[in-house]
C-alpha cells in the first residue's frame, strides 16, 4: 500500500511537490487554508479586471515544463507561456530609462546612454555570474543541504565564486555608473534580499534570466496555477481547500498527521510543508521538547526578508506606451533600503515595482483599459507599523508618485482598487512578522544556514518554498521541490 504524504500549503513548492511525489507513487493530499489554489501566486478578481496576486515574472519555464512531463503530457496543452522581447524598463527619478533584455545590440546601447566605458565590464560581469550560475544553481539548487560535511565541502568554491561579497559589491567591482549599479544589483529584492547584504550568489539571477528569457503565461500567472490543478486532479492527487492546518500532531517524536481546524485529524506518514518554516516551528507544533539548543538559537537569530505593500488597480484610461514590467528607483537606493531593512521606517522616497499584463494580454482587463499592480517594498511587521492607519496614505503616496512619473492622470482614472499589507502576508499566508519572501537571502541564511528541506528536528517532516533551500522566486520554490527528489527514494 503506498505511503501517505499530506502537503500543507498550494503555493508553486506545494504544487510542484505534490506531483514530483506522486510521479514516485505516493498517496497525496493537498490541503490549502484558503479557497483557492497559489498561495502567494493566487488571482483576485475585482468588477472586470483580473489581477494576479504575486509572482509575474516567469523565468526557467523548464521547471514548469518538467512536471508535466513526468507523466508523459505537455504543459503546452494546459497553458501558453510566452517569451517576452522586453524584460524590464527601468525608470530613474530623473526621467532616464534603461530597457533591460536578452538583446545584445540593445544592451549595449541602453548601457552606452548611461557610461561609455561599462561595456567590458558587463560582458566580464556576465561571464562571472555564469560560473556562479553553473555552481549555484545547475549544481547546487536541488541538493539537499541537511549536513554540515556537504556544506564544508561547497566553501572552497563558493569562497573563489567571492559569495563573501554582497551583490552591489560584486557589481561594482565590474560596474563604476551609479545608475547602472542599480540596474544589475536590484535583482536580491525580487527573492527579498537587499542587495547591499545578500550573498553575490544571488547574481546568478542575472544569468539565469539571460539564459533562459523572462516569460509570461498568457491570462496571468494564474492559469499556470490552473493548469498544475488540473494536472493534479487528473493524477488522483486528493485537494481539500478552505482547510487551515491548525497543529501538526506529534507521536513518539515523529509527525503522526495534522489537525484541521482546531477539530479534524489525518493521519499520515509524511508532512511537505510549503508554509514558511519559521511560522511551522512556532505555531503548529505544539511541543517544543525536541528543539536542541542550537535549533532554537538558529530560530531566534534569523533576519526576515522586508514586507511587502502591494496596490491592485484598474485605470479607464489605457498607458500604452508603459512596459509590461517596469521598475521605477526613487532618489537614494542603499539609504532607503537601509530604512526599510533595519531601521524598520516607512520613507516617502520610494522605490516600485509596476507590472502592467495588459501590455501583453490584453484580456487582462476591459477593452480599451488597463490592469495594474504596483509593489513597494516595505518594513516587515516588527515595525509596528499600524495599516489600518498608515494603508491608505500610503496608497495615496504611492498614485501620486506615479501621477508624476509614469502614469500621468492615473489618480482621476482609477475605477477599481484595492491594496495588500504586511497583514495579509502575516494572516492569511502565514509568513512570520509579515515578510513577502520569509527570511533573508543572506550568506549566514543560506543553503546549510537555511530551515533544512528534511526537517532538522522531526525526520519525517520537509519543507519546500520560500523559507528552505535554495530560496525564494519561482525558480527556488520550484527547485526547493526538486531536492525532494533526492530525499524521496
Amino acid at each position: 500500500m503506498a505511503k501517505k504524504i499530506i502537503i500543507i500549503g498550494s503555493g508553486f513548492g506545494g504544487l510542484a511537490a505534490s506531483l514530483r511525489l506522486r510521479a514516485k507513487g505516493y498517496d497525496i493530499t493537498l490541503v490549502e487554508k484558503l479557497p483557492d489554489l497559489g498561495g502567494r501566486a493566487r488571482v483576485f478578481k475585482k468588477g472586470n479586471f483580473i489581477y494576479d496576486g504575486g509572482p509575474t515574472v516567469i523565468t526557467a519555464p523548464y521547471l514548469f515544463e518538467e512536471l508535466f512531463s513526468l507523466f508523459n503530457k505537455r504543459i503546452s496543452d494546459y497553458v501558453k507561456i510566452i517569451p517576452l522581447d522586453l524584460w524590464y524598463r527601468f525608470v530613474f527619478k530623473d526621467g532616464q530609462t534603461f530597457d533591460y533584455s536578452g538583446d545584445k545590440e540593445s544592451m549595449e546601447k541602453e548601457i552606452k546612454k548611461f557610461s561609455d566605458t561599462d561595456l567590458n565590464g558587463y560582458y566580464n560581469l556576465v561571464n562571472f555570474t555564469e560560473k556562479i550560475f553553473n555552481k549555484g544553481f545547475t549544481d547546487l539548487s536541488d541538493k539537499p543541504f541537511n549536513n554540515l560535511s556537504f556544506m564544508f565541502k561547497q566553501i572552497p568554491a563558493l569562497l573563489r565564486l567571492k559569495s563573501y561579497k554582497s551583490v552591489y559589491k560584486l557589481v561594482s567591482n565590474y560596474i563604476s555608473n551609479e545608475k547602472l549599479k542599480r540596474v544589475f544589483s536590484m535583482h536580491p529584492l525580487l527573492v527579498g534580499g537587499n542587495p547591499f547584504t545578500t550573498t553575490s550568489i544571488y547574481t546568478l539571477i542575472l544569468f539565469l534570466e539571460k539564459k533562459w528569457g523572462i516569460h509570461y503565461s498568457m491570462g496571468g500567472t494564474g492559469n499556470v496555477v490552473k493548469a498544475l490543478e488540473k494536472l493534479m486532479n487528473e493524477e488522483n492527487i486528493k485537494i481539500i481547500k478552505k482547510a487551515e492546518v491548525t497543529e501538526i500532531i506529534l507521536k513518539d517524536n515523529k509527525v503522526n498527521g495534522i489537525k484541521i481546524n482546531d477539530s479534524k485529524i489525518i493521519n499520515c506518514d509524511y508532512v511537505v510543508c510549503n508554509s514558511d518554516p519559521p511560522n511551522v516551528y512556532k505555531n503548529l507544533i505544539k511541543s517544543k521538547n525536541n528543539y536542541s539548543f542550537l535549533f532554537n538559537q538558529k530560530m531566534n537569530r534569523m533576519d526576515y526578508s522586508m514586507g511587502l505593500f502591494v496596490y491592485y488597480f484598474g485605470s479607464k484610461k489605457q498607458y500604452k506606451d508603459v512596459a509590461h514590467h517596469t521598475i521605477y528607483f526613487g532618489d537614494s537606493y542603499e539609504k532607503h533600503l537601509n530604512k526599510i531593512f533595519e531601521k524598520k521606517i516607512l520613507s516617502k522616497d520610494i522605490s516600485y515595482y509596476l507590472h502592467r499584463p495588459s501590455a501583453t494580454d490584453p484580456n487582462m482587463a476591459p477593452n480599451g483599459q488597463d490592469a495594474f499592480y504596483v509593489l513597494v517594498p516595505v518594513p516587515n511587521n516588527l515595525s509596528n507599523i499600524d495599516w489600518s492607519i498608515e494603508g491608505e496614505k500610503f496608497k495615496n503616496l504611492i498614485l501620486d508618485k506615479m501621477d508624476k512619473s509614469i502614469l500621468p492622470e492615473i489618480k482621476e482614472n482609477v475605477v477599481s482598487d484595492f491594496y495588500l499589507t504586511p497583514d495579509y502576508f502575516e494572516n492569511d499566508l502565514a509568513t512570520m512578522h509579515g515578510s513577502g519572501f520569509s527570511i533573508q537571502p543572506k550568506f549566514s541564511q543560506s543553503a546549510y544556514f537555511r530551515f533544512h528541506n528534511q526537517s532538522e528536528v522531526f525526520k519525517n517532516l520537509f519543507f519546500v518554498g520560500a523559507g528552505t533551500h535554495p530560496g525564494a522566486g519561482m525558480p527556488g520554490v520550484l527547485s526547493s521541490a526538486k531536492v525532494l527528489d533526492n530525499l524521496f527514494k
